[in-house]
C-alpha cells in the first residue's frame, strides 16, 4: 500500500464521504467509527507502514480556519495561500472555495497527501499537494500561511513557530487554528474569532472545542 492508488483504494474502504460538522458546505472521506480506524492502523503499522490517521478526521483547529475562511473570503480571495500540516485538506479547500488564487496543501503523511487529492476532487476544486517536510527549506512564495492543530507536541510546536515566523517575515499573513493545545505560543497570538467546534468524542477530551483563529504576531521587541 505504499504507491498512490493503494493509499487511495484504503481511503475510500475506511472512511465515508460526509459534511464537515462546522463547514458542512465541503464534504471530506471520515472515518466514521474513530477507535475502529485508529486501532487498526496501530495493528497494521508494522505490516504497511501507515501512520495514525490524522488525515481521517476534521479536527478542530481546521475545522475554525475553515469556518473563517468561508466567512470571510476576503482574506484568501485572489491571494496565493499555503494549508501547512493539512491533514485532509479541509482548510485549503475552503480557501479554494473562498476564492484563492491558487492553494498548495503539504503534509508528510503520504496517506494525507493521497487523502487531500481525493477530497479536493470530492469537492471540485483545484489544490496542489506537497508531501516532505516543508520546514527545513526556505518559506514558500504565498500570502497566507495557514496551520490548524499543530501545537500539540512541544518538538514539533517549536519548530513549526521558527518555520512560520519565517514565513510571516516574508511580508505573508499567518493565520492559527487551535482549541488550546498544551504547545500553543498563545504570547505570540491575536485573538480573531472563536468558534463551538464539534469534534469527534472518541479523540478529544468533550464534544465540543472551544477553537480559536489567530493571527501570528512578531516576537515583542527586547
Amino acid at each position: 500500500m505504499r504507491d498512490d492508488e493503494g493509499r487511495r483504494a484504503f481511503i475510500r474502504a475506511n472512511t465515508t464521504l460526509l459534511p464537515v460538522p462546522h463547514a458542512p458546505e465541503i464534504s471530506l472521506h471520515l472515518a466514521h467509527e474513530a477507535i475502529d480506524l485508529w486501532t487498526r492502523t496501530e495493528e497494521e503499522l508494522s505490516e504497511i507502514g501507515l501512520p495514525p490517521p490524522f488525515w481521517a478526521f476534521a479536527w478542530a483547529g481546521g475545522q475554525a480556519l475553515a469556518r473563517h475562511i468561508l466567512d470571510t473570503p476576503e482574506l484568501v480571495r485572489g491571494k496565493r495561500v499555503y494549508d501547512f500540516a493539512s491533514g485532509s485538506g479541509l482548510v485549503a479547500i475552503a480557501a479554494r472555495r473562498a476564492g484563492a488564487a491558487c492553494v498548495t496543501a503539504s503534509d508528510i503523511d503520504p496517506f494525507a497527501v493521497s487523502a487531500i487529492s481525493l477530497n479536493a476532487a470530492a469537492n471540485e476544486v483545484e489544490v496542489a499537494v506537497e508531501g516532505r517536510d516543508v520546514t527545513i527549506e526556505a518559506p514558500p512564495a504565498c500570502d497566507l500561511l495557514v496551520c490548524g492543530d499543530v501545537f500539540y507536541e512541544k518538538p514539533m510546536a517549536e519548530k513549526v513557530l521558527a518555520w512560520a515566523d519565517r514565513v510571516r517575515e516574508t511580508g505573508a499573513l499567518v493565520l492559527v487554528g487551535d482549541p488550546g493545545r498544551s504547545y500553543l505560543p498563545r504570547e505570540r497570538l491575536e485573538l480573531l474569532a472563536v468558534f463551538e467546534v464539534p469534534v469527534t468524542r472518541a479523540l478529544e477530551d468533550s464534544e465540543i472545542k472551544r477553537t480559536g483563529v489567530y493571527r501570528l504576531k512578531a516576537p515583542a521587541a527586547g
